[in-house]
């Protein structure tokens, strides 16, 4: 890891055996640990909620593939300017995907991409969502359901896109700095 992870400097203590586990595993799968992670390592009680959280939405059972789950990221993270998150899932984006080009149209504006009308009626939701939570109507879950989706998938859609406009405020309040290997990846 090379870099600052955050503007704050909250030190870390001795990390728990979990912790430690946890962070093995993620340098096996993924030859890094996530700077978000090491970002809430001052505390195995909130590294431990926000990961849980984060691997039920993203990983847990759904009616939505783990492309579709990053693409949320994507265009969340894209509306609130969130430089960890847009780096790190445009990332995955590319990778899940294997179309580059995908991702970074994803960061930038995930309407100048080719998606399925089931896509662009999910992300049009998620950005309403973040944008003007208090004028989500009975139209838009119909829209979400004359596209294909299921109840339980518009509260997938729904806290998929709550859970990163959350982490986005964390990110740009702490001035959370992706891994830099994310730069390179799926390229």
């Amino acid at each position: 890891m090379t870099g600052k992870i955050s503007a704050l400097d909250l030190g870390q203590g001795e990390l728990s055996e979990a912790t430690k586990t946890y962070f093995a595993k993620c340098e096996e799968k993924l030859g890094l640990v996530p700077n978000v992670l090491r970002a809430y390592a001052f505390d195995d009680k909130k590294l431990r909620a926000f990961t849980d959280m984060y691997n039920d939405l993203m990983l847990g059972e759904s009616g939505l593939t783990k492309l579709e789950r990053e693409m949320i990221a994507v265009a969340v993270s894209s509306i609130n300017h969130c430089y960890y998150c847009l780096t790190a899932h445009g990332a995955a984006v590319r990778q899940i995907s294997g179309d580059p080009p995908l991702g970074e149209m994803m960061a930038m504006n995930f309407r100048a991409a080719d998606l399925s009308p089931r896509q662009v009626a999910m992300l049009e939701f998620a950005v309403k969502l973040t944008e003007e939570p208090a004028k989500i109507v009975e139209a838009d879950r119909a829209a979400l359901r004359q596209a294909g989706f299921t109840d339980r998938d518009i509260w997938d859609i729904a806290s998929t896109a709550a859970f990163f406009n959350m982490s986005n405020r964390v990110a740009a309040a702490i001035d959370m700095r992706p891994n830099d290997e994310y730069h390179a990846m799926a390229r």
